[in-house]
């Protein structure tokens, strides 16, 4: 009896710490806006833009959104379970359509300010998804 009576204090324990996991992963809703809103200045920069300025404000600019948001991640203390499932697939369909969107920009495109915008929007839409669904699965 003895041994039951600690596997059920072990699970809820592990119980509640999953709760905690749920309730602090707030955080992460937060940073996939953060990136999001990145998406909608950073695209057109990459679109629309050419020559070396270009090319040093679109670096100067991923540098500091990527440092500061992967600072902003270093300081939390709670992650779920699933995390870096979510968080790459999440990255990584941002990746694809980021991608296409350069591609097709430079190549296609060139400087169209109704693609740049659309591009924008589409950068930002996996992020966006990903930041609702975590806001509602923490509430």
């Amino acid at each position: 009896m003895h041994e039951t009576a600690k596997a059920a204090g072990a699970l809820g324990r592990a119980a509640g710490l999953e709760k905690a996991a749920r309730q602090r992963s707030g955080w992460y809703a937060r940073y996939l806006w953060a990136f999001a809103a990145g998406q909608l200045v950073l695209v057109p920069i990459a679109v629309l833009g050419r020559g070396p300025v270009s090319a040093v404000v679109m670096g100067v600019a991923n540098v500091l959104l990527v440092t500061g948001l992967s600072l902003y991640a270093a300081r939390q203390r709670v992650v779920r379970r699933g995390f870096g499932l979510k968080h790459g697939l999440l990255v990584g369909s941002w990746a694809v359509v980021f991608a296409l969107v350069v591609v097709l920009g430079v190549t296609v495109f060139g400087r169209s300010v109704p693609f740049a915008v659309g591009a924008a929007l589409a950068c930002a839409l996996p992020l966006a998804v990903g930041a609702w669904t975590e806001m509602r699965g923490t509430a």
